[in-house]
């Protein structure tokens, strides 16, 4: 034990002398061990990755300004690297975890991510960045509470449940990443799994108590609709912003999205069925667990409670149904509508289209016709070390091109402290998902057909919920306004995994002239160099 509380005393010495943290923020240490293992989610044997032996990995609890240690063994055989989906790693986008910003973890090594959520709460999660292994495993929850002293706008719940939600493939994921990497797509995934396991998951509660489920899609493809067995679900959080208190029976989670819903067990002490299902998809699949009350007396009856299957108008009125509440506390004891958005001029409109399409005979993806191809050294790195040819700024347009996919190390600029206005358009019939590392942006508008100027004017300037992940239904736009506070290189990509890994994706670069520690961080002593930064030093202490 005082080996251990001396090996802990020993780390927060020397992380305070490498990052600029505030010393009064606790610290939480985390020592990871990343292997493969065989797991059965869908009863059929496959090579899993696995966190200290778990799959899903272990959750991550944390309050807001926690510094983070997280100390992460490969044991795999090959790179890896784990990111941190809705972390806004605030001028450190050096431990972002994406190849464009840090080095992979080399096969029988360890690197030591130093993380701090500051000014944040919610409900997130981290997941493997590399190599298709989110098709493995790699996992887990992280949940940020707030301090103390800032008031929630519920009472404590009796219990506060992580429910990771996605679909899932039989296959393991080297086949799965050998067949996109040959040029075809992947067919519909075999299945649905709820914390890991594709029947039998438990959410266990007693009878007149109210629970937390904190529900992320840590899937690949598809949004899907959580529901519970007569029972309603109370929307209080999306991705760090307390939410209008909105009652739902049943609930869209588009790919890579979280929410947290409040249940109350106010039903007769049985088993009652939790449901998930796939949206917009020909062949609909669905899995079940249980919600379990104490001193059960049967286990679950009755037909399994259907869900909206295809229809997109259900699922746009209920993703505008959801709102900020002006005057609940964030992070700060402000109020979350003290900062008046929509009286913001925009100074730079971006408008993103999707667009699939093959390149040399093989299926690629693209943003403004951009299909992203990874450069042989980080991003964030090349920059730092003033390392010519890695990229090129402006090597994706603000507009879309109309042009064919093309193949390019595709990085956009943005200044540093601008408010910006970004618009995602679905020329496609599916629904898409989109995701914008280190930054929280307020969801202004969604609708079908074409976005124009006049768009605006059906915008929610207002009480607009904001978040870090966003869905694009089928011939529709969403746009957002994003205040751009965070300098790094961020990347904004694709939630639909094959996607994303064949290219629909790039990197804002944040840029500001400025040296100051108050704009960025100065790289990790402790960073992993690779490519052509290999053999540089980071620097002194």
């Amino acid at each position: 034990m005082a080996a251990n509380a001396s090996f802990a005393t020993a780390l927060t010495i020397i992380f305070s002398l490498l990052f600029a943290v505030t010393a009064e923020d606790p610290y939480r240490f985390f020592n990871w061990n990343v292997t493969y293992g065989d797991i059965y989610p869908l009863g059929v044997r496959q090579q899993g990755i696995l966190i200290d032996g778990k799959f899903p990995g272990p959750d991550i609890h944390s309050v807001t300004n926690d510094n983070l240690v997280i100390n992460v063994f490969n044991n795999l055989d090959e790179p890896f690297l784990l990111s941190w989906n809705g972390v806004q790693q605030r001028r450190n986008s050096y431990v972002d975890g994406v190849y464009g910003t840090t080095c992979p973890i080399p096969p029988g090594k360890n690197y030591t991510y130093m993380l701090q959520v500051k000014d944040q709460i919610g409900s997130f999660y981290y997941f493997p960045s590399l190599a298709f292994h989110k098709a493995a495993g790699g996992f887990g929850g992280i949940r940020i509470l707030s301090r103390p002293r800032i008031p929630v706008p519920f009472p404590d719940p009796a219990g506060d449940y992580t429910v990771l939600i996605g679909d899932w493939y039989k296959s393991n994921h080297t086949d799965l990443k050998a067949k996109l990497d040959s040029g075809r797509k992947l067919p519909l995934p075999d299945g649905i799994l709820i914390n890991g396991r594709g029947t039998g998951a438990t959410l266990n509660v007693e009878q007149g108590k109210t629970y937390r489920l904190r529900i992320s899609n840590i899937g690949l493809q598809h949004s899907l609709n959580f529901r519970i067995q007569n029972h309603k679900m109370k929307v209080v959080e999306v991705e760090g912003t307390h939410t209008l208190q909105t009652t739902f029976s049943s609930l869209d989670v588009h790919v890579g999205q979280s929410y947290s819903v409040l249940v109350t067990a106010d039903q007769p002490a049985h088993d009652y069925y939790v449901v998930v299902s796939s949206r917009f998809t020909s062949t609909v699949l669905t899995t079940t667990g249980v919600l379990r009350y104490s001193g059960s007396s049967g286990g679950v009856s009755g037909p399994i409670p259907g869900g909206p299957t295809i229809q997109i108008d259900w699922s746009l009125n209920q993703a505008r149904a959801i709102r900020t509440n002006l005057t609940a506390s964030g992070p700060r004891p402000n109020p979350q509508g003290s900062y008046h958005y929509g009286m913001i001029n925009t100074t730079r409109t971006i408008r993103l289209a999707s667009a699939a399409g093959q390149v040399n005979g093989k299926q690629r993806y693209a943003v403004n016709s951009v299909s992203f191809k990874p450069a042989d050294t980080p991003l964030k790195l090349a920059d730092f070390f003033k390392i010519d040819g890695v990229y090129r700024v402006g090597s994706i347009q603000s507009q879309p091109t109309g042009g064919g996919i093309y193949l390019d190390t595709s990085v956009m600029q943005a200044d540093y402290r601008t408010f910006v206005e970004i618009v995602f358009e679905n020329p496609e019939n599916i629904v898409q998902s989109w995701h914008l590392d280190g930054y929280s942006f307020w969801v202004v508008g969604m609708d079908g057909g074409k976005w124009s100027p006049a768009s605006r004017n059906e915008y929610n300037l207002r009480d607009a919920l904001a978040r870090c992940t966003v869905q694009v239904y089928p011939s529709s736009w969403t746009a957002i306004y994003i205040a751009l506070d965070n300098v790094g290189m961020w990347n904004l990509r694709s939630e639909f995994w094959a996607r994303q890994y064949l290219g629909q994706q790039f990197y804002l670069r944040v840029y500001t002239t400025s040296t100051s520690l108050r704009d960025e961080f100065p790289i990790p002593k402790n960073a992993l160099l690779c490519g052509r930064a290999s053999g540089r030093s980071t620097r002194p202490f």
